[in-house]
């Protein structure tokens, strides 16, 4: 798990991506964050999707198809069903993976596992590159309290991270198995637990991350209180052992919810869907009063039409301006992030390119 990047990015081994776009030329993002729907089972405390409301159309079966088919057409590298809904509740998710595979798509997958499956797990993981497990406690009672669901699930999630790993094991798989927890302050009682239960369960690794926030601040995230943390978040990686890392996202933990750059250019290489259809530049942007942002539906349209869309172009050049303002106009530590603080150094600070060093890491396409 030493080749796993959990706190940065991988454009040094998409060089070629990057000097297209420098270039000018229209490039196809190299990683899609999608969901299927947008519905979800659980009301998690943090959950940034009742702040993405926008016009839902349909995700069926053709619709999906025809998506993952224009994404590798067009040159995307990778899929993550990874989005503002639970892709589990839509029933053509299995179908999807199978198909972007096929199709030669790095695939992955979030979810909060409690539709998850485990009859399908020996179907699925062959073709994933990851899996990984959207949970904030591990103990019963603060799992339904922060989860919004009751005590049950847990105890149903953890059996099926169990026959995940269990399947993983028994047919030599590559796929990387890995738990996530949204770090809200409050949460610091469960930090340690979850490190321990994610090496008791066999995963590779858990990760702690921040949580997002918009720009009025609708979640209520006093990002201050993260340094208080610090040592807390150190125990926790010092029970990392050679079969499970455990890992803080640090750089966004203690930044503060600042953005050093103010002009937004990660969405041309790293884009994100609403499981509604909605093909928006980023996570953020995706409620229907940032229509202006809005680029089409893939219900609609395929997305090959969207991409090549006078529209798509307009976009991205929107944010690319100084009409757009990072700083002030966005929500706090979007998955774009660590992107947009490369691609901002390249083009205003004189920073070179980077370069690969030593092998590709795990997850390569998952920029």
């Amino acid at each position: 798990m030493s080749d796993i990047v959990l706190d940065g990015h991988k454009l040094a081994w998409h060089g070629d991506r990057v000097r297209a776009w420098l270039a000018g030329e229209r490039v196809a993002p190299i990683t899609i964050d999608c969901a299927l729907t947008r519905r979800c089972t659980y009301r998690c405390v943090y959950c940034y999707g009742q702040l993405q409301a926008n016009d839902e159309r349909k995700m069926t079966k053709d619709v999906i198809f025809r998506f993952l088919d224009d994404a590798a057409e067009i040159g995307v590298k990778a899929v993550s069903f990874v989005s503002d809904g639970e892709s589990t509740a839509n029933p053509h998710v299995y179908d999807a993976i199978l198909r972007g595979h096929e199709n030669g798509l790095s695939m992955a997958l979030g979810t909060n596992g409690f539709l998850l499956k485990d009859d399908r797990l020996e179907d699925i993981l062959p073709a994933l590159t990851y899996l990984r497990f959207n949970i904030s406690a591990a103990e019963p009672a603060r799992y339904a309290h922060i989860h919004g669901c009751k005590e049950a699930c847990f105890h149903k999630v953890v059996n099926t991270v169990q026959e995940a790993v269990r399947v993983k094991r028994e047919m030599g798989l590559s796929v990387t198995l890995g738990l996530q927890m949204v770090l809200m302050p409050e949460f610091a009682d469960q930090i340690l637990p979850l490190a321990r239960l994610g090496g008791e369960l066999g995963v590779d690794y858990t990760v702690i991350k921040h949580c997002s926030d918009d720009e009025t601040h609708a979640l209520g995230v006093n990002y201050e209180d993260y340094f208080a943390l610090t040592e807390l978040l150190k125990q926790a990686e010092a029970l990392s052992t050679p079969e499970h890392l455990v890992g803080a996202k640090w750089s966004k933990i203690l930044s503060s919810g600042k953005r050093g750059y103010s002009r937004c250019y990660g969405p041309a290489l790293i884009m994100q869907f609403s499981g509604s259809g909605l093909v928006a530049p980023c996570g953020m942007l995706f409620n229907r009063k940032y229509a202006k942002y809005h680029m089409g539906n893939i219900a609609d349209q395929s997305f090959k039409e969207i991409w090549q869309s006078d529209r798509y172009r307009e976009v991205l050049s929107l944010l690319a301006s100084d009409r757009f303002d990072a700083r002030t106009m966005c929500g706090s530590l979007c998955l774009q992030h660590k992107v947009n603080e490369c691609l901002w150094a390249v083009r205003h600070e004189a920073a070179p390119l980077p370069e690969p060093s030593g092998g590709p890491p795990m997850h390569v396409n998952f920029i």
